[in-house]
């Protein structure tokens, strides 16, 4: 008995030390990231295994009150839902409230959302809140508060928002490199406008790039315009490094939690592949590693500061390799190295095959991505790249997005070149609209003659067109020889969008 005591004495004196640091250190929580907050409030718990036990009843009932309902409400045209029938739907789709074929935003809408501290700081996805008039949050007690954006990022379709609270549950924080493929997890949300949902599944694969982000970030005629005048065109900086589930995830769970079978929470609930709208077998979370990060600098400063290592590539495998004559069909090829950058600076060049980062080894864009992601401008990241079949080790200092010339490419001429079989003028494609779209060459439709061939072209105008007739284009004179190979005087015209590849046929 008397060992029993002291052991039930130096539990109670531990759990004190715990809460006396944290309240010791609770005036300046807005110092410390959300990382160093939680290993305060959670000292005291036990390290276990990240797969934990197959009984999910103590999982669920640790994460569910921390998980909130989150209802949006607006009073003009906040966007539109041009939905183009892909199996990964989010945005709009993935809102309660929302519709499939939605023409314009919804009046209302809701999702979910995750406390990570108990003052009130809430994580979401930004396509939950992003335009919203007004922002409620549904606490597990029932109360009704409102909620403020932070800070909200459509690269990686995180936000946070902030109530006015006090003592209020929280989720701990996991490591989602931990996270295995085969391990057992659970989605909590609100999915179908229902109350507090859990669905449990295992991780079906990691590190997915579903390319939905990419698709819903395509260039508008605007920013087409803007780039002729300022030589500044938007660049795709989306990252996608997903953990694929099974577990049930529906329209609702946007921005709910994924947690191992420990509570821990280890992803945000944001996509599913569903041709129906609903719930056919595969959800998408974003890591909370690569959140950590984003969420910090919403805090500090309200928005991402993103490194860049100033590199587009091209992700290898058997079909790239054979197409750029290269042995390798793993890792990322070099297609341009951005002037002033940090890899510049490092000596990396056009043709270096990008083999790991800080030793890992890279398969695809998403394991370069995600780790980048989680670093700041100054950083400096290990990478190491083959070049003459000799592999070299490089340090690359990430520099910010205005301090990278290549950000902002030459000016292509407003009129470009003009192809008069086509009535259309094309121009070579910037370096940043390459990257955006993963290709290695193209030409851009800087001018459409009306009633000419090409003006049937929907939304031509800075369309990336990169094949005509089979062959690869990357300038007007290449477009007019291609057209030689014509069949009974149809032309194929192939090329890319933020949607993906489409092929065109036109006489």
């Amino acid at each position: 008995m008397k060992r029993i005591g002291l052991m039930v004495a130096a539990a109670f004196i531990g759990g004190a030390a715990a809460i006396g640091g944290y309240k010791l250190l609770e005036p300046k929580n807005d110092s410390l990231s959300f990382q160093e907050q939680q290993n305060v409030l959670f000292a005291s718990n036990p390290k276990i295994a990240s797969t934990g036990a197959v009984d999910f009843v103590e999982a669920a009932a640790a994460v569910s009150p921390a998980v909130v309902h989150i209802k949006t409400s607006y009073t003009g045209g906040g966007g539109s839902a041009d939905k183009s029938g892909s199996p990964f739907d989010m945005f709009e789709d993935f809102f309660g409230g929302g519709g499939r074929r939605m023409q314009r935003a919804p009046r209302a809408a809701s999702g979910s959302g995750v406390i990570l501290t108990p003052d009130g700081y809430i994580v979401t996805n930004n396509h939950v809140v992003d335009n919203a008039d007004k922002i409620e949050v549904v606490l597990s007690d029932r109360r009704k508060v409102s909620a403020k954006v932070i800070g909200k990022d459509p690269n990686t379709d995180l936000a946070l928002i902030k109530v006015e609270a006090t003592n209020l549950p929280i989720v701990k924080m996991g490591n989602s490199d931990n996270v295995q493929i085969g391990e057992w997890v659970l989605a909590v949300g609100f999915p179908l406008d229902l109350q507090t949902t859990v669905t449990a599944g295992i991780v079906s694969a990691k590190a997915r790039n579903i390319g939905i982000l990419a698709r819903n970030s395509q260039p508008t005629e605007e920013e087409y315009e803007e780039y002729q005048r300022t030589g500044k065109m938007p660049t795709n900086n989306s990252i996608e490094s997903y953990i694929q589930t099974d577990a049930a995830i529906n329209p609702g769970n946007s921005g709910g939690a994924l947690v191992n079978a420990n509570g821990e929470l280890v992803g945000i609930n944001a996509a599913i592949a569903s041709q129906t709208g609903t719930n056919v077998g595969y959800g998408f979370a974003i890591p909370v590693n690569l959140a950590k990060k984003i969420l910090d600098d919403f805090r500090k400063y309200g928005a991402v500061k993103r490194g860049y290592i100033g590199v587009t590539f091209a992700a290898l495998d058997a079909d790239q390799a054979e197409k750029l004559n290269v042995k390798d069909i793993t890792g990322l090829y070099v297609t341009d190295v951005i002037p002033g950058s940090g890899a510049a600076a490092a000596g990396l060049q056009k043709g270096d095959i990008i083999k790991k980062v800080e030793g890992a080894t890279i398969y695809d864009s998403p394991d370069l991505q995600e780790k980048i992601g989680r670093l700041s401008p100054g950083d400096r990241v290990q990478l190491t790249y083959l070049r003459d079949g000799q592999l070299k080790n490089t340090s690359v200092t990430l520099k910010g997005e205005n301090s990278v010339s290549g950000n902002k490419p030459e000016l292509a001429s407003a009129g470009g070149t003009k192809v008069e079989k086509l009535g259309a003028s094309f121009a070579p494609a910037p370096a940043a609209l390459k990257s955006r779209y993963g290709v290695s060459g193209g030409v851009i439709v800087t001018n459409v003659e009306p009633g000419k061939a090409f003006e049937s072209f929907p939304n031509a105008k800075g369309l990336l067109i990169t094949s005509v007739n089979g062959k690869a284009v990357n300038s007007a004179k290449d477009v007019e020889a291609a057209l030689a190979n014509s069949r009974a005087g149809i032309s194929t015209i192939t090329g890319v969008t933020s949607r993906g590849k489409f092929t065109y046929s036109i006489d």
